[in-house]
């Protein structure tokens, strides 16, 4: 007699594999856990010398969304393109598609380890940045709540986008490059947009891990207006949508030849 499955089991019997199988992976380990936590300790330095009480922030204020922003670009895009690359290449990916998986549950399924350890760094970071940087309770939670969400499901769609160009688990440290550098630099992980030219800074809130950022900081200030709030939500959803579209279209199953 055939046991009957669901989505919902076949998601947690692939999270629960790719769980173990990142738990033996130590460069990966270290890669998405320890890089994330140690980054925003390198950071305290540039931000003390930035004026960024002109702007209406804090050292914590600044801190405290990077810490995000690092968890979700090196925790788990950089991460994630890695274990993506390394499925297809191993073709554990097109063996579990002769099964019951469906593609966006294979997809899911071997996201949600890595996207459940991008949450517990954040609520981590936010706990440190909380004690050690003098951060107060944030005025709208939920934004900072929908800023954190937005960006594990984007990162982990735009993973996929990026995984469908990488050769080998090797090339993956350089096709990761450029979505991470533009984010750290232009998206106010490193640099508030508030410090930018407003020409400048307004090509940048475009950016896919602006919103992110945006409404992380605006739910600890409670400045944000429900106008840019809209906006940072709509070009989230928008980044999402076209990285899910583009996995759909250009995704690979099968190791690049």
């Amino acid at each position: 007699m055939s046991t009957v499955t669901t989505p919902a089991s076949r998601l947690g019997a692939l999270a629960r594999a790719e769980f173990t199988l990142l738990s033996r992976s130590r460069a990966t380990l270290v890669a998405a856990v320890l890089v994330p936590l140690a980054l925003p300790f390198t950071l305290r330095s540039v931000v003390d010398d930035m004026d960024v009480q002109e702007v209406g922030l804090s050292v914590g204020l600044v801190l405290l969304p990077a810490s995000i922003g690092f968890a979700l670009l090196f925790g788990v895009y950089s991460a994630l393109v890695g274990i993506y690359t390394a499925r297809r290449e191993e073709l554990v990916l097109k063996r579990l598609r002769t099964g019951e998986l469906r593609d966006v549950e294979i997809l899911c399924g071997t996201a949600l380890p890595i996207g459940a350890t991008g949450l517990t760094q954040s609520l981590v970071l936010v706990a440190a940045s909380t004690a050690l940087l003098d951060v107060p309770a944030p005025h709208a939670p939920q934004l900072a709540v929908a800023g954190l969400l937005l960006g594990l499901v984007m990162c982990a769609a735009l993973a996929a986008v990026t995984a469908a160009v990488t050769r080998t688990v090797e090339s993956a440290q350089v096709t990761t490059l450029p979505f991470v550098l533009i984010s750290m630099t232009l998206s106010g992980v490193t640099v508030p947009l508030e410090m930018l030219p407003d020409w400048l800074a307004s090509m940048c809130e475009l950016l896919p891990m602006s919103p992110v950022i945006t409404l992380v900081r605006g739910g600890w200030t409670g400045t944000l207006s429900t106008h840019d709030t809209l906006g940072a939500v709509g070009t989230a959803l928008a980044w999402t949508v076209l990285a899910v579209f583009a996995v759909r279209r250009w995704f690979r199953w099968e190791p690049r030849r």
